[in-house]
């Protein structure tokens, strides 16, 4: 496992961890996560890199091992789409695939939206409604960050707090990121013209319909996986299945 930082377009340092040699594949966490809890710790980057891909894992800004600013001005629209575009632009990557769970999944969204162009893609953990109307999740997680300590235990709410706990996120920062959001429109989305697997936990509509959201867009696969939003980042299934899908033949 490597671990190295580069300085984004506004002297933003972002943490990055990689694994394997061979295809690039850039993977994206979700909120308040990073790239140990969602790719790592569960095996997911190792089976991919056995299966052939160099799986290149940023902390998102404001998360993990980057660095968590907390003036408004690095907080710009759309900047977690840009930051990597950044890291595109310093590895030198003209070929690769990309994919995202969560809010990794809505990053590599606007990514798209704003002409990236990978061979594949995958977004999971992610509905239609969580990239049309961002406000919806949006004001969830303000609530949850507003509020901390005050939550009922075992609601929702509760427990974002106590993953918010495991990963030792800053609140601060958290909150900014939400200001980042941007909705993308179903006719951006039918403009997707790539493979896109939908990937998701059979017991997860946080983010609204990913059956929704595979029909949508014009080359989308719908593939379930065990578990709920939550959980089914600790389970096999999920890395397996975005492997299968990458080497999938013929889409």
């Amino acid at each position: 496992m490597q671990n190295w930082t580069f300085k984004t377009t506004d002297g933003i340092a972002l943490h990055v961890r990689e694994i394997g040699a061979g295809r690039p594949l850039i993977l994206l966490h979700g909120y308040f996560s990073e790239a140990d809890t969602n790719w790592i710790k569960y095996g997911h980057a190792a089976v991919l890199a056995e299966a052939g891909f160099r799986v290149i894992m940023p902390d998102l800004r404001a998360h993990g091992l980057s660095d968590k600013p907390h003036d408004p001005i690095h907080y710009p629209k759309d900047i977690l789409a840009n930051d990597q575009f950044a890291l595109i632009d310093h590895l030198g990557l003209g070929d690769f695939d990309l994919g995202g769970y969560s809010l990794g999944g809505r990053t590599v969204a606007r990514m798209l939206a704003k002409g990236c162009t990978p061979r594949r893609v995958v977004i999971s953990g992610m509905g239609l409604e969580g990239l049309s109307d961002t406000g919806k999740r949006a004001g969830h997680f303000r609530h949850v960050l507003e509020n901390l300590g005050k939550h009922e235990r075992g609601s929702p709410a509760f427990m974002a707090e106590a993953f918010l706990k495991t990963t030792g996120g800053d609140p601060v920062a958290l909150l900014r990121i939400l200001d980042t959001f941007v909705d993308t429109p179903e006719d951006v989305l039918r403009s997707f013209d790539f493979p896109i697997g939908v990937i998701c936990g059979d017991a997860d509509s946080d983010n609204g319909s990913a059956a929704a959201l595979a029909e949508l867009v014009p080359r989308g696969q719908l593939i379930t996986v065990p578990g709920n939003h939550m959980s089914a980042v600790i389970k096999a299934e999920l890395g397996l299945a975005i492997r299968d899908f990458l080497l999938e033949e013929g889409i």
